[in-house]
Parts: structure tokens; sequence; C-alpha cells
């Protein structure tokens, strides 16, 4: 299977930008009150210019309703943090796997901005593609068909014609079986290195930021450049998980590096 070379939109920084973060998969749902508090805190303290927020941001979706209808639900106290947060700062959220079905009203009543996968972002004279990472784990040929069907706008409007209670029920099921996957696999799909080039080839891009496969390192590739995977999130695990991938320029430099949402 090969991935197909997407059609790229291009983000140009305001040249007031002199820093931007990055994060993705915190896979936020009401039994983690941790990772939750620790997503709201950062959002509430951070300095930075903008935050992207890279996909599976959600750890499920089944539609804009279950915030916009329902204030007490936990869909509703995101959205409140993401609009106090829009208040200070830019924020941009691109589709993960698991929260695709997120919607405009949904953004626009976070003042939240929509970010195509895959974006080339023009920030401080180089160029940057970001793309949650998923389309490129061609490896993984079952979940490739799974994501071409739930990605088909016939399929999306038909599952959100369904009662909420039903898509809820739904995507639990959905999320069983893919923990089930996970625990049977021996190992997980990885991006598909030479899609990744092609990619970053057609966006005239050294270098590629991306979510998906929780495997926070640096990818040397072709030519010199780089693949960096952003880290996922689990602060109730025995070994909690956080963190921001900051991408500052100063003094004509720019530089990427890794830091805990407590100091950014």
């Amino acid at each position: 299977m090969s991935a197909t070379l997407p059609r790229l939109t291009e983000l140009i920084a305001p040249a007031s930008w002199r820093r931007v973060d990055f994060i993705s998969d915190l896979h936020l749902h009401a039994t983690d009150e941790a990772t939750f508090r620790a997503w709201q805190q950062y959002l509430s303290r951070t300095s930075t210019d903008a935050v992207f927020m890279l996909g599976d941001l959600f750890e499920a979706w089944v539609g804009d309703d279950a915030a916009l209808e329902f204030p007490a639900s936990f869909e509703a106290r995101c959205a409140e943090v993401l609009r106090g947060a829009a208040r200070r700062m830019p924020l941009f959220f691109m589709h993960g796997n698991r929260d695709f079905l997120v919607g405009s009203d949904f953004l626009g009543h976070c003042e939240t901005q929509f970010l195509q996968d895959p974006t080339v972002l023009a920030f401080a004279s180089e160029r940057w593609l970001l793309t949650h990472g998923d389309a490129l784990c061609l490896a993984d040929t079952d979940y490739q068909q799974f994501r071409q069907q739930v990605r088909d706008p016939a399929w999306q409007q038909a599952f959100l014609a369904r009662p909420l209670a039903q898509r809820q029920h739904i995507a639990r099921e959905l999320r069983e079986q893919s923990q089930q996957v996970q625990r049977a696999a021996e190992t997980y799909a990885d991006v598909d290195a030479a899609a990744a080039c092609e990619w970053l080839d057609a966006a005239q891009a050294g270098s590629m930021i991306h979510g998906h496969t929780h495997r926070p390192a640096v990818h040397e590739l072709e030519q010199g450049r780089q693949r960096w995977v952003l880290s996922d999130w689990d602060c109730s695990a025995a070994a909690p998980r956080s963190q921001v991938l900051r991408l500052e320029c100063a003094n004509g430099q720019t530089t990427l590096r890794r830091i805990a949402p407590a100091s950014a």
C-alpha cells in the first residue's frame, strides 16, 4: 500500500510569533481527570504564541452535540478550556484517528481554528510539515481500510444521524476492539519512511512533526531531513507522560525542544 500524495495547505505564521507549541494524543476522557487537569493548567499558563493540537486530543468523539447540547458533559468542560485559552492565543486543531468527527460547530464555539492534515507551517523562514501521522502508517493495512471507510462523508453523515446514546455505545465497542488488537500485537506499525520523504518533498520542507505512534523520538531521514514524533499524554499512568514540543526562534536561529507542561 502507498500513501497518496496529499493536497497541502499552507499556514504562514505572523512575523510576531517567536515560539509555538505542538501537542497530540492526549486522549482526553471523563475517567482520566489527571490528564484533563494537566492539559487545562498547561493551556491556562503557557506563554507560547500559538498551540497546535495535532490529533487525538480526545479519546473518542461521537458528534459536536455531545458538547453543545449537554452543558454538564465532559465534552462541554473541554470546550470551556479551549474557549478560555483561545482568548489568549491562537489554537489550532487537527483531526486524529479517534476524534475525526470534531466538527465546525464545536470548533467555532471554542474559537479554535481547524487545521487540515497535512499542513505546511511557514515559520521563521523555514517550512515544517504537520500531520497526525496515521495516514503514513502503511503497514497497518487493516487500519488504513478502516480509515478510508470512516473518513467517507456518507459514512459520517449516517453515523451522526444515529441517536447520541447509540453513537456512544458504538464508540465504546470500537475502543475495546482497538485495545484488544493493541494487546495482541507484537509490534505496532510505524510511519513509512519513504512515504514521509515523499510528503516532505511535496511540501518542500525539511522536517515533519506528527503524533499517533506514541513513540517520541527524532528520526533521521534521507538528505538530512527529520521526523519529530510527539509524545502521548497519560498522567494517570504509573509513569505519568505529558510533553510539549516547542519550536522557537531567537536571534535568527530556530530550535525544537521537548518541555514539561508545567514549564511551558
